[in-house]
């Protein structure tokens, strides 16, 4: 087989998928969602500076559990949780220069009820942690 990562991802769809059926398909949509789910895990670590055991007391779990949901994927009773955590990630990341995003997530702030975004996420408010965070980064706002 070709080095997939030196072709273009329609070319490795073609490879990948041409001759079988659709289980099969199915089977490697799966596996690559799995594989995803763990990388956004890890990303959300790394931007945010946790470790395992914190990101782990975010939500409620053990540094183990946040192990086996890197390897083997976010169970579907969290994936609403770390989507919500990746949307704040990727705003932070839109707005904010990477080095001072941990401190931004740990610094209580008026606009989140004098609490940080950490203690939001950890009380399990994701949601609302989300809603605040667009609205710390909703310039138009600021000009009404």
């Amino acid at each position: 087989m070709p080095d997939l990562a030196a072709l273009d991802p329609q070319e490795v769809a073609t490879l990948l998928l041409d001759g079988h059926d659709s289980t099969w398909i199915a089977a490697l949509t799966d596996e690559l969602d799995r594989r995803v789910s763990g990388r956004e895990l890890e990303r959300i670590m790394r931007t945010w500076h946790l470790a395992r055991t914190d990101l782990g007391r975010m939500l409620g779990v053990s540094r183990q559990a946040v192990s086996k949901w890197i390897e083997n994927g976010v169970p579907s009773d969290r994936v609403t949780q770390v989507a919500d955590l990746a949307s704040i990630t990727d705003l932070l990341a839109h707005y904010v220069k990477r080095d001072r995003i941990p401190a931004v997530v740990r610094r209580p702030a008026p606009n989140l009820g004098n609490v940080s975004l950490l203690e939001l996420v950890t009380e399990g408010r994701t949601g609302d942690a989300v809603v605040l965070t667009r609205r710390m980064f909703t310039f138009a706002d600021a000009h009404a």
